[in-house]
């Protein structure tokens, strides 16, 4: 086992800015959701590499020491994995993610294997969790531009390129563009292209305290998208983009579609194809949602675009039209309202009873 001081510190742990506070447990206990683990590599795989606090694809070898936390995995395409019950483990995601993996996609080479060597501690010896570096929720308000929540149809039909084209388009107008991703799994790669993209200010749910999402109770997911909306705008954004992850037949992801009603003035739509656009705006406005718009992997084929137009009737926008103009479209003028509840009812957007401009 190589010297502590020499680990390899996943994503996952990036709001610890105290690292020589901190050193490894001497005993396994029971793991929770977002507790802080310290693990060796025992036999690498499908994840060959930590992706660290600053992004670098770092790449591991056997018998390295790792930082991550422990949680659950969803992925269609890649690992459905759980908290272990035992010292040895999985990476479950190359930010650091530490869990069992229960289920692969064909395609996946079998996990990396870990084994644990016991928890973060504090210098009192008290294992540490990502609640305790979770961010203070700031107050309640809505963006004067409104917010905008991104949904896929599935995994991989577009979405975070699609809110990266919304936050590129709203900073080219001019305005202070605040993206957020509100579930998924411990990995740095969305909160990167939201930056590249141009936005002003990135919060997601690591910054609340948790590894990755699944597992969690809805009412903590839904009280974590308030706080993620909250502290977009208390960090000064003029408009906001929420990404929720996988696709609307996740059962946690449909919990907070049905939520939207109130809080978002409106939902962009990323599908694969035309078929998966007409099922998710179905889908969505059964539920009540204001589906703006289409975007996503579809509108790469021009046929597909103009099949899901024809079909829902919605606008079907690529990545590209949205970062050149677009997206500005998707907003309008402010109007200054400050919530005084967490119910999303009560915060709901000024625009969202007064449509889109255009």
């Amino acid at each position: 086992m190589r010297d502590f001081a020499g680990a390899k510190w996943g994503y996952v742990t990036r709001r610890i800015n105290d690292r020589d506070a901190t050193a490894p447990g001497g005993s396994v206990r029971e793991p929770q959701l977002g507790d802080l683990v310290v693990a060796t590599v025992a036999r690498l795989g499908e994840l060959d590499h930590l992706e660290d606090v600053h992004g670098r694809r770092v790449r591991l070898y056997w018998g390295d020491i790792v930082v991550g936390a422990y949680g659950n995995r969803y992925a269609t395409d890649f690992y459905e994995g759980y908290l272990p019950t035992g010292p040895n483990v999985h990476l479950l995601t190359a930010g650091g993610l530490v869990g069992t993996v229960a289920s692969a996609h064909t395609r996946r080479l079998p996990p990396t294997e870990l084994k644990v060597i016991g928890t973060l501690n504090d210098r009192a010896g008290r294992p540490l969790s990502l609640e305790h570096y979770a961010r203070t929720p700031s107050p309640h308000t809505a963006p004067e531009w409104g917010t905008l929540v991104v949904l896929g149809s599935s995994m991989n039909a577009g979405k975070t390129t699609t809110a990266s084209a919304l936050v590129s388009g709203w900073t080219r107008a001019g305005l202070a563009a605040g993206a957020g991703k509100v579930t998924g799994s411990g990995s740095g790669k969305d909160r990167w292209m939201y930056l590249d993209a141009g936005a002003s200010t990135v919060a997601e749910f690591l910054d609340f305290g948790m590894s990755s999402t699944f597992g969690y109770p809805v009412e903590r997911l839904r009280t974590t998208m308030i706080s993620i909306r909250d502290a977009l705008v208390d960090d000064g954004a003029d408009a906001v983009v929420l990404e929720i992850a996988d696709g609307l037949l996740q059962s946690e992801t449909r919990a907070l579609v049905e939520r939207l009603p109130g809080f978002a003035h409106g939902v962009v739509l990323a599908a694969a194809n035309a078929l998966d656009a007409v099922a998710g705006v179905t889908i969505l406005q059964g539920l009540g949602v204001p589906v703006r718009m289409v975007s996503g992997l579809v509108t790469a084929s021009p046929l597909a675009s103009q099949e899901a137009h024809a079909a829902t009737g919605l606008p079907v926008l690529s990545p590209p039209q949205l970062a050149n103009g677009a997206a500005v479209d998707l907003v309008r003028a402010p109007v200054r309202q400050t919530a005084t509840t967490a119910d999303p009812a009560a915060t709901a957007d000024p625009v969202a009873d007064a449509g889109v401009r255009g």
